[in-house]
């Protein structure tokens, strides 16, 4: 029994960073822990309350969720917890269901969090991680602007005191007329003047006249969310900013998260299914690409459904201490690295960190504005507001450059969760439309050489009695038809031919259709004493080829490369270069 234990302990990944820590690591996993919960703190608040949820749920989704996965995940640095595009999806989920705040609500975010947890988690298990990553990055990161620009109009509602709904464009247009008058002062100033410290308090720490006063300034840059929550309450505190109908926080419930299973019914469960896939999917491929890029620059090895598995075992440790659906955060893993962590132990102690303050501190933040909050994910979330994305993809990829825009504006005028969708829906139908358009190139010899180029973009020699074609995509019942189409066209311009040769160095596969339509085209080729002849197979299509009837009836033959099906078909073109040794 001693001998598995420890086993299964090796097995952990937590072993490969526990087996060799040092006292040196530990100073410097302290030093980014404190940085880290410096930013925390009032981030995690402002996104419990973007989701829909009492602030103290922000704390709560930092605590387990970032000690799971420094036991289970593979990343050094990825720091796990609340984040803005989540949280605003767990809204979007939960809004048209129940009233917002309620006790329902709430119990139907951690019951969000542990679908969210058993879906990532079974989709490792049953290592099916390539499956998200089928989502094309235009998609993603046209749904991820769109989201940023939804979330900055939803907080819009804290700084001015009004009742906007922001699902979307429309409807934010919509409330926002309708209450403008009533707008509120007082707020909307008190939260253009935290947005101006934020936005201007970090360059004015890190100019060289500070820095030459007072030293290095990272630590205060990285604290500027905190210090502005310090001045904020101090603000409300003596200068009686309450009285002026700036709201704030409220009372919030200090101690330990409470660890319950959060109630079900399959009715619920259904309901909330698309939503939690959608939020697993994204939150997958938020923190998979975070982890990747901090793993490349560390040169250290990732296993995506070891990453899954280990998303999921958080997700899940979030829904039974009351908290929401968690994933890496960007802003937070960069401060993580920036700040020096050694690894995993920085994520464990921040959270130790976390459960300090949710014990002793809460009601150090009753007096938090709201337009403080708000300020800080506006602050933060508005630097993903960039549309120079969609025009540089517009120019490489018109294909690419439509997906972006389809899900962008199927978020900002629909809903976050159906623009996902139509996004997604949009890039396959276009992946599947270029398919059945494949490049097709009629190939030349390059003169002195054993190459073969399109001819309309190079200088080559070609026969009137061979045509070489190059199709440049797998062979399949999207694109045969589209393929012998061609073939035909190129035919009728040619009444002296009487070989065709298939170069397959592009093809990767052939499946039944494209098969058949071969066979078919041998065929009606043999009548018109025109002989079919392959060039390049690659083993793969070879082996699928060798099985079938075409080989029986093929009329012509199948050359290794392309230069000995031209030397032996079309002779001719060397007897023009003295160059060649045939």
């Amino acid at each position: 029994m001693p001998n598995s234990k420890s086993k299964l302990l090796h097995r952990l990944p937590a072993w490969a960073w526990l087996s060799d820590y040092t006292p040196v690591k530990f100073k410097s996993d302290v030093l980014a822990a404190l940085i880290v919960v410096a930013m925390l703190v009032p981030q995690g608040m402002a996104y419990a309350m973007l989701a829909g949820l009492p602030p103290i749920m922000g704390l709560y989704a930092s605590i387990l969720p970032m000690i799971i996965y420094a036991l289970l995940g593979g990343s050094s640095t990825l720091s796990i917890g609340p984040v803005a595009i989540i949280s605003m999806m767990t809204f979007a989920t939960l809004n048209p269901l129940f009233e917002v705040g309620s006790p329902v609500y709430i119990e139907a975010a951690t019951l969000l969090a542990l679908m969210v947890g058993i879906i990532s988690l079974l989709l490792g298990l049953f290592r099916f991680g390539f499956l998200i990553q089928l989502i094309s990055h235009p998609v993603i990161q046209s749904f991820i602007i769109a989201s940023a620009l939804l979330i900055a109009f939803g907080q819009l509602k804290f700084l001015v005191d009004l009742p906007l709904k922001a699902n979307n464009i429309p409807e934010f247009t919509t409330s926002l007329l309708e209450y403008l008058p009533l707008l509120h002062l007082p707020s909307l100033l008190f939260g253009l003047l935290s947005m101006a410290l934020l936005i201007y308090l970090p360059k004015l720490l890190k100019s060289q006249a500070v820095q030459s006063r007072i030293g290095s300034t990272d630590f205060l840059v990285r604290a500027v969310p905190l210090i502005l929550v310090c001045l904020g309450i101090a603000a409300i505190v003596f200068l009686n900013l309450k009285g002026q109908g700036i709201k704030t926080v409220g009372a919030i419930p200090s101690g330990f998260p409470p660890l319950s299973f959060p109630h079900w019914n399959w009715e619920l469960v259904m309901t909330l299914l698309p939503g939690a896939s959608m939020i697993a999917m994204i939150s997958f491929v938020e923190s998979l690409s975070i982890a990747q890029a901090t793993a490349l620059q560390q040169r250290s090895h990732l296993n995506s459904n070891q990453e899954l598995i280990a998303l999921g075992i958080a997700n899940i440790s979030a829904g039974v201490s009351s908290a929401f659906p968690v994933t890496g955060s960007l802003s937070r893993t960069v401060v993580n690295a920036d700040a020096g962590a050694k690894s995993p132990m920085a994520g464990v102690l921040s959270s130790i960190l976390i459960i300090f303050v949710s014990l002793f501190f809460t009601g150090f933040f009753e007096d938090l504005p709201l337009t403080i909050l708000a300020a800080t994910i506006i602050v933060s979330i508005w630097k993903l507001v960039d549309f120079r994305p969609f025009f540089d993809a517009w120019r490489y990829s018109k294909a690419d450059g439509i997906a972006m825009w389809i899900t962008f504006l199927g978020v900002v005028l629909i809903d976050i969760s159906t623009g996902l969708i139509i996004g997604i829906i949009s890039t396959f139908i276009l992946m599947l439309w270029r398919i059945s358009r494949p490049h097709i190139a009629v190939l030349g010899l390059v003169e002195g050489t054993q190459h073969f180029r399109n001819i309309q973009r190079h200088q080559v020699s070609t026969s009137d009695r061979v045509l070489s074609l190059r199709i440049d995509e797998n062979l399949t019942f999207l694109n045969a038809n589209s393929f012998k189409g061609y073939l035909i066209n190129q035919m009728s311009l040619n009444d002296k031919l009487q070989h065709v040769i298939l170069n397959c160095s592009s093809i990767s596969a052939i499946d039944l259709s494209a098969l058949e339509m071969l066979e078919d085209l041998n065929a009606e080729l043999a009548k018109l004493n025109i002989r079919l002849h392959f060039a390049e197979v690659k083993g793969p299509v070879m082996d699928k080829l060798q099985a079938s009837k075409l080989m029986i009836h093929l009329s012509g033959h199948i050359y290794l490369t392309h230069f000995q099906a031209i030397r032996d078909l079309a002779p001719e073109i060397f007897e023009q270069h003295k160059d060649y040794t045939i």
